[in-house]
């Protein structure tokens, strides 16, 4: 029993970001040139649009295990503005989120001409979020008040912030996500004691991410880290990423990499009477490929440690279109993010 409460607690810690906070938890999948689910101000980047549809689920063999879902299609609207939409559901457990995100960015072009990538971007993001919380299949001989026995749900709006700066093959983000004290009362409605509830109201998170693309040829290299820093709780991580791409013919693009994220915050636990602590750590390989239009990537994550709540990853598939790309009309630099 003590070591099943020590998993559920680890489970907890570890998987915060992921239902602790309103709005798409941060994965793996901007990786697949998709910073437009992380950055607002990414949305319409290129010259044309992309679309990309994920997947991801997470312990195959438990119960109401993670999973997410996420559709976004942004857009170049003339010569200096770009919007985009995100629709997307997350569920863990007994509770579940689903919500759209509508953006607006602008494009500042800094130097050079219409082939150039020197590009300062602005863009602002407004979500409309349902969250749930189902507790109709808690079942106890001696009935707790603090249960309801019911589907509670609650909607909440909030925006985010993003700058982004792209010069040829090196990039730049930096998002506020969650800007407005927006309360989630989830836990508050119908209850029959509702101010013993704490209150949160600031689910603020930052992000911060840069990357360079080297060589010119057919083989390239992108290195890459991404900082993030939840107000609330404090929580901080970093990502430290690695891709390579190799041209096979001319429309096809083959590429793979490797992610590694660690916490910089620990938990405290005891084991055989020692104190010892242990961060989160997240190592997850990807490949995908780029035909034509058309993009597919995998990618799978795999948390390292001594307690962990099972011994499977978690998967994630995206699949992407890029629209209105023309040859002629492409940035001169190899920028994935920018270029299909």
């Amino acid at each position: 029993m003590k070591r099943l409460l020590l998993l559920i607690l680890f489970t907890l810690f570890f998987c915060s970001k992921s239902w602790s906070q309103e709005g798409i938890p941060v994965y793996f999948d901007y990786l697949s040139d998709n910073y437009y689910l992380v950055y607002p101000s990414m949305a319409g980047i290129g010259e044309g649009g992309k679309i990309r549809l994920t997947a991801r689920k997470q312990w195959f063999d438990v119960e109401n295990a993670p999973s997410l879902q996420t559709f976004n299609a942004n857009f170049r609207v003339g010569q200096n503005s770009g919007i985009g939409g995100i629709l997307f559901n997350d569920a863990n457990g007994f509770h579940s989120q689903s919500g759209f995100k509508a953006t607006y960015a602008h494009h500042l072009q800094l130097g050079g001409d219409f082939r150039t990538l020197n590009q300062l971007s602005f863009g602002l993001s407004g979500t409309i979020l349902l969250s749930s919380l189902d507790e109709t299949e808690f079942r106890s001989v001696n009935p707790d008040p603090a249960v309801r026995g019911v589907k509670t749900t609650a909607s909440y709006y909030n925006v985010d912030l993003g700058m982004s700066y792209n010069y040829f093959e090196f990039y730049a983000h930096f998002a506020v996500q969650n800007v407005l004290a927006s309360q989630r009362n989830l836990y508050r409605i119908g209850r029959a004691d509702p101010d013993n509830v704490p209150v949160i109201d600031n689910l603020r998170r930052y992000l911060i991410s840069a990357g360079y693309v080297f060589g010119k040829g057919r083989t390239r290299l992108e290195p890459s880290v991404l900082f993030q820093l939840t107000e609330f709780t404090e929580e901080k991580t970093v990502d430290i990423n690695a891709k390579a791409y190799r041209d096979i013919g001319d429309d096809t693009v083959i590429w793979g990499g490797l992610s590694y994220r660690r916490s910089f915050d620990g938990a405290q636990f005891i084991q055989n009477g020692t104190f010892r602590e242990q961060r989160l750590q997240l190592f997850t390989p990807i490949v995908g490929v780029n035909y034509k239009n058309f993009m597919f990537s995998y990618n799978y994550s795999y948390q390292s440690g001594d307690i962990r709540f099972d011994s499977g990853g978690f998967h994630q598939i995206t699949l992407g279109y890029d629209i209105g790309q023309s040859n002629e009309k492409r940035y001169d630099c190899y920028c994935p993010a920018a270029n299909n």
